[in-house]
């Protein structure tokens, strides 16, 4: 019996390709390399980015995804004012090339609504193919009435709503609405002067 449940535990771990995490301050050179992949040099450029920029991820809502110690996935989600009504915008959602056919997105797309709803927040919206992500619940239904602060596809503007009618009365511009990024602090000059001296 011992030999048998052994035996199970090492195929169910065999079976597992990757693993979600939170996100770690050890990603992000691996994943602003993988968001440059997916997305080309002038990502920064994107509507999307101008509801992130001098941002902070909502509290709990940054993954990673590692499979074999190498970050393969990332995905955030952000606080916005979608016309006045509270949301989150999700994105960017990148997957290594290599990775693809093993349903990390997917996977990533889930984990991600499921923390998000688990926190509370009422909705999610986001900018991208109306037939994948049907799939986990996205329609333009309810995003008719929101602009975003620069040139988009009306029909890609989607929302999914976690809590009934969360976008009700969602109208107007969406906007940045969470917490600034933490800038990071220069070491005072004496500190590295005593740094460089240690290091020589």
């Amino acid at each position: 019996m011992t030999a048998l449940r052994n035996t199970s535990v090492a195929l169910i771990s065999d079976a597992a390709p990757f693993a979600i995490r939170a996100e770690r301050a050890s990603d992000v050179v691996a994943r602003e390399a993988l968001l440059d992949a997916c997305f080309g040099a002038n990502r920064h450029m994107r509507t999307c980015q101008r509801l992130r920029d001098g941002r902070a991820p909502a509290e709990g809502l940054a993954f990673s995804v590692v499979r074999q110690g190498k970050l393969v996935g990332t995905v955030r989600l952000w606080h916005v004012s979608a016309g006045g009504v509270p949301a989150l915008v999700l994105g960017p959602l990148a997957v290594d090339s290599s990775c693809r056919e093993l349903g990390i997105g997917a996977a990533l797309m889930n984990h991600a609504l499921a923390a998000a709803k688990a926190r509370g927040h009422g909705a999610v919206i986001l900018l991208g193919d109306a037939p994948y992500y049907a799939r986990f619940g996205f329609a333009a239904l309810k995003t008719g009435e929101l602009s975003l602060p620069g040139p988009f596809e009306r029909d890609r503007l989607l929302g999914l709503e976690l809590r009934q009618g969360a976008l009700d009365g969602a109208w107007g511009m969406v906007a940045p609405s969470g917490a600034e990024a933490p800038q990071a602090r220069p070491r005072p000059a004496g500190k590295t002067r005593r740094l460089a001296a240690r290091a020589a």
